[in-house]
């Protein structure tokens, strides 16, 4: 690995960003809530790999949060959004680029018939839950208990600001528990405009769940039977584990609409609702927009990266590489005396250490590994792109060994 100089000290930057800044860093990239010392500010992405603003490289795998499918700075998308750049980006209306990503999309996504696009993975949720009030006419929508789907009033996991009548039409159930939702649909009673799934469990701080047949089957029926929506965010899974919506590999099942962001255009802001005919007019009905929402650049992005994950099939690629990640990890921990709860998409790891409810052992593991030049995270989900080769794999195991053998010497 090969530093770059520093050029800056990172407590010093962090002081000076508290004073202009909310917390200095505000949201999930936030990196309070983790052992000192983890990096808050970069300087340097290229591949699978990062340099902080002390100059100290890192294999990464938290992928701007997702937000790197194919390698940072990935060549052919630079090279298209560098050349959409000269011609426009943001003007007063779209170009052409939104026709073709439109095209592009429908003829990717199976139950896809038509494209909204905008800015963020909660531009995208709230656009779904919008559509699916204004096509029913209709109050309630169902969402799992503390999942993640933005951070609108509706849908925040953090209260402050937030009033009780901006959830008051929400209603929750348990993930894959077909008896919660049941309650969740009759409490909801003849005023069900929509029901919100994640792609698989991702909440932060406990094991992933993948979602059964049973249950997603179950949800489809009771959509197609009251006329509600069945609304799937993909932002965090989008493309990552299919070429399709990910329920089609999991379960088998399709949504009526779907909100996809993180790395559909490896990097460049954009997002988009996906759509079938039924809820083509009521998404033509709200009104939902934003200045820089139909700037070409990132959609220029959005094509060539899906190209690229099709050209690749990017998702066996990193489901096997994520396999070789994960046996791997195992094999060490038990090596070493330990045992992890490995769960989720392999694609999209989350590593938990059993018998470690306030997170010690994932702490101390996760800081080790940073001192070994590799960026894990004790307790939300990680990301792998096209850029984590096998080598890389091998090398973060050599980082993971080490840090095992720090982990047992310290006796943590």
């Amino acid at each position: 690995m090969t530093n770059l100089n520093p050029i800056y000290n990172s407590e010093e930057l962090l002081a000076r960003a508290k004073k202009v800044i909310p917390n200095g860093v505000y949201g999930h990239q936030n990196v309070a809530m983790m052992n000192p010392g983890v990096p808050q500010f970069f300087q340097k992405a290229e591949g699978c790999r990062l340099w902080d603003v002390t100059g100290k490289e890192y294999i990464d795998y938290l992928c701007g949060y997702g937000t790197n499918m194919l390698g940072y700075n990935y060549p052919l998308v630079e090279e298209a959004v560098n050349q959409q750049r000269k011609d426009c980006d943001c003007m007063t209306g779209p170009s052409p680029k939104m026709v073709e990503l439109a095209e592009l999309l429908v003829n990717t996504v199976t139950h896809c018939d038509w494209a909204f696009f905008a800015k963020n993975g909660t531009d995208a949720t709230t656009i779904c839950v919008t559509t699916a009030r204004a096509a029913t006419r209709k109050k309630k929508v169902l969402a799992a208990k503390v999942a993640y789907h933005g951070a609108d009033p509706w849908c925040t996991p953090i209260p402050a600001g937030v009033t009780p009548e901006d959830r008051a039409h929400m209603i929750y159930y348990k993930y894959n528990d077909i008896a919660s939702f049941d309650k969740a649909v009759e409490q909801a009673g003849d005023d069900l405009a929509g029901v919100i799934v994640s792609a698989f469990k991702h909440d932060v701080f406990m094991d992933q769940e993948i979602p059964t047949r049973e249950f997603a089957q179950h949800v489809r029926k009771v959509c197609d039977d009251t006329g509600a929506a069945m609304i799937l965010d993909e932002v965090r899974a989008g493309f990552r584990v299919s070429l399709d919506v990910s329920w089609a590999k999991f379960v088998g099942v399709q949504p009526d609409l779907s909100a996809w962001c993180k790395a559909i255009a490896n990097g460049h802001p954009i997002s988009f609702v996906l759509g079938c005919e039924k809820f083509k007019t009521a998404a033509s009905q709200i009104y939902s927009t934003g200045s820089y929402w139909f700037a070409a650049s990132p959609m220029a992005a959005a094509i060539t990266t899906i190209k690229e994950i099709q050209r690749l099939n990017l998702p066996v690629m990193l489901e096997k590489n994520g396999m070789m990640l994960r046996q791997g990890l195992d094999e060490l921990a038990g090596k070493y005396g330990y045992e992890l709860k490995q769960t989720g998409p392999a694609a999209i790891p989350m590593l938990l250490f059993n018998k470690d409810a306030i997170r010690k052992k994932g702490n101390f593991f996760c800081t080790e590994m940073l001192k070994n030049g590799v960026y894990f995270h004790p307790w939300h989900n990680m990301f792998l792109s096209a850029a984590h080769t096998e080598d890389v794999i091998v090398q973060t195991l050599q980082a993971a060994d080490e840090s095992f053998a720090a982990m047992q010497k310290a006796g943590v």
